[in-house]
């Protein structure tokens, strides 16, 4: 659905949540008069719910308002980062890419380039534990979904003997960068490209005086514990930055819903430990599944 030029989508059977689709490359400028014109267009949600924009972190709006969090690295110069911010595991990370033979350079995003996407993206049905959303997607399709932003975007490539092994998308504005995709494949990961790629990024931000570089959220749902992605970000120098989230009611409904905390998923409510316990059962659901798959194909 489109609101004044931005696509919104919706989740949620018994309480629809509504957000920008693009959510952390594309932002509201004006929420009060956006809200208005969602209410005028009828969409059919029951919450709107919006965070701010880096580097404003401090509470703007008189809506109902939770922390979030994202994962954000402060660029001063690449020299900074290098000498006074990365330790010593991380730099030989990098220099071991270089020295096994990955070179990561800026590059056009064009046909050959979204083939190499489409062949990291099918490399392995999962990842990180559960099942890779990308897994099993056509040329065409990653072409059409990685063609976004491109007035604003870099595409950095990890390349291993001609063969793209890692990329990142990076969507810049005058405050930061993001990275939309950061992936690298599996069988390859013992040349460090992801690493290589963070570098290029931050590489980037600096030559174009981007003060700040963003790597998604920090920990979902203000967990404490790190998993290896946490890891991976803390030991790059990405810090944890709070922002605020506004959870806007556009309905009656909605409006309980705030009041009686049920626009939050069972994630946000149960304990950490819980959690943690939970995915570790999932991700063994899911390797029994595709074993068993496996095993039968063959």
């Amino acid at each position: 659905m489109l609101v004044d030029g931005i696509n919104i989508s919706t989740s949620g059977k018994i309480i629809r949540i509504a957000r920008v689709s693009a959510e952390g490359y594309e932002f509201i400028n004006n929420p009060p008069s956006f809200v208005s014109d969602m209410k005028k267009n009828n969409i059919k949600a029951d919450i709107f719910t919006f965070t701010q924009k880096l580097p404003d972190t401090k509470p703007m709006y008189l809506y109902y308002m939770e922390w979030d969090n994202v994962a954000a690295l402060p660029i001063t110069s690449f020299e900074h980062w290098w000498t006074k911010q990365l330790n010593d595991k991380t730099r030989n990370m990098i220099r071991r890419a270089e020295k096994k033979g990955v070179v990561v350079k800026i590059v056009d995003f064009d046909d050959e380039f979204a083939r190499g996407i489409t062949n990291i993206y099918n490399e392995s049905p999962m990842r990180q534990g559960k099942p890779f959303w990308h897994y099993g997607k056509g040329f065409e399709t990653v072409r059409k979904e990685n063609a976004t932003f491109l007035e604003r975007s870099y595409f950095i490539g990890a390349y291993f003997e001609s063969e793209l092994i890692g990329f990142i998308k990076l969507v810049y504005e005058k405050n930061f960068a993001s990275m939309m995709q950061i992936i690298s494949m599996i069988k390859h990961r013992d040349k460090a490209p992801t690493n290589a790629l963070v570098a290029k990024a931050v590489e980037i931000c600096a030559n174009n005086q981007i003060p700040c570089l963003v790597y998604a959220k920090y920990s979902a749902h203000g967990m404490k514990k790190r998993d290896s992605l946490s890891e991976f970000k803390y030991h790059n120098r990405f810090l944890k930055i709070d922002i605020p989230r506004y959870y806007v009611p556009l309905t009656i409904k909605g409006n309980i819903a705030i009041k009686l905390k049920l626009h939050r998923n069972i994630s946000q409510i149960l304990p950490e430990n819980v959690i943690v316990t939970m995915k570790d059962i999932r991700r063994k659901w899911y390797e029994r599944g595709i074993s068993c798959r496996e095993s039968q194909g063959s």
